[in-house]
């Protein structure tokens, strides 16, 4: 009897158990009847909320990474910066100042440019007055025009 049949046999059976097992992976998510969600390896018994099977392929999960290689050179201490490098930093400050002015005013606005609404089930409501909001939507515009100026002079 040859001996080399069967154990070649065992040996090609636990490949392919351990070649199915990598090739898909299933997690299941658990929601109960309060919306709260939990995962688990195995599915639950006597679970009364809603489960849903996640097949989960790992082969899927790869991320490329680039080819090692020579690192660009660093820039030069005595070059001296290009007049489209002079635009470009230009336009990244006033994108920078115009998106910090912009925020600072939505979240400090000055007095008497919000009042607060009472609400039936009570507390209270912000509502801008008209100056408020021309200032805003001003203040935004102008941070949208210098964020395309800035895409502008990336570009050349």
């Amino acid at each position: 009897m040859n001996t080399r049949y069967p154990l070649s046999l065992v040996v090609a059976l636990a490949l392919a158990a351990l070649g199915t097992d990598a090739a898909a992976q299933t997690l299941y998510k658990l929601i109960d009847k309060n919306g709260k969600v939990t995962y688990a390896e195995k599915p639950p018994k006597d679970f009364d909320g809603k489960v849903i099977p996640l097949t989960i392929d790992p082969n899927a999960n790869t991320a490329t990474l680039p080819k090692p290689g020579a690192a660009p050179p660093p820039p030069s201490q005595f070059s001296r910066p290009t007049e489209s490098d002079d635009r470009v930093k230009a336009a990244r400050e006033r994108a920078e100042a115009a998106r910090k002015a912009y925020k600072q005013a939505l979240a400090s606005p000055g007095e008497g440019e919000v009042t607060f609404m009472g609400n039936k089930g009570g507390g209270t409501r912000p509502v801008p007055s008209e100056a408020y909001a021309k200032r805003l939507a001003d203040l935004e515009r102008a941070a949208k025009e210098a964020e395309e100026d800035l895409k502008r002079a990336e570009r050349g």
